[in-house]
């Protein structure tokens, strides 16, 4: 999370940090606790400058750009790489999900695992890092 010059997480990461409980507060059992798993893993895999926002009305992990936002909808939930490169890379482990373009999707009540979440973050922040140089 971003640090403001008093040591605190900056006002705008802070708003985005709200945001997003709020949005987490909202979605009804077993889809939040879903998210809110997925949500973990990401900020453990992701760099600590990562910050948290809404964007496009879902939670979503930024880190030189976009990268990766998750939702819970009425019968699934979603994970969204923000990237079509990072998807096909990981084809074959995905291939027990539904995905479409952009959208890896899963049960209310079964997250992903940790290590493929892991491995998408991971996919992700260097796909980031290599477009910023």
């Amino acid at each position: 999370m971003k640090k403001a010059a008093t040591g605190g997480p900056s006002a705008k990461a802070a708003e985005g940090l709200a945001a997003v409980e709020a949005y987490l507060a909202a979605v009804p059992e077993p889809g939040r606790g879903t998210l809110e798993k997925i949500r973990a893993v990401i900020r453990s895999a992701a760099p600590a400058e990562a910050t948290e926002a809404i964007s496009y009305g879902m939670p979503a992990f930024k880190y030189k750009g976009g990268l990766l936002a998750y939702a819970a909808f009425k019968n699934h939930c979603s994970l969204f790489p923000m990237s079509l490169a990072v998807i096909a890379q990981f084809e074959n482990e995905l291939k027990a999900f539904q995905t479409s373009k952009g959208t890896l999707q899963f049960p209310l009540d079964k997250p992903l695992s940790s290590a493929l979440v892991k491995k998408l973050v991971k996919a992700k922040v260097a796909e980031n890092e290599a477009k910023k140089k």
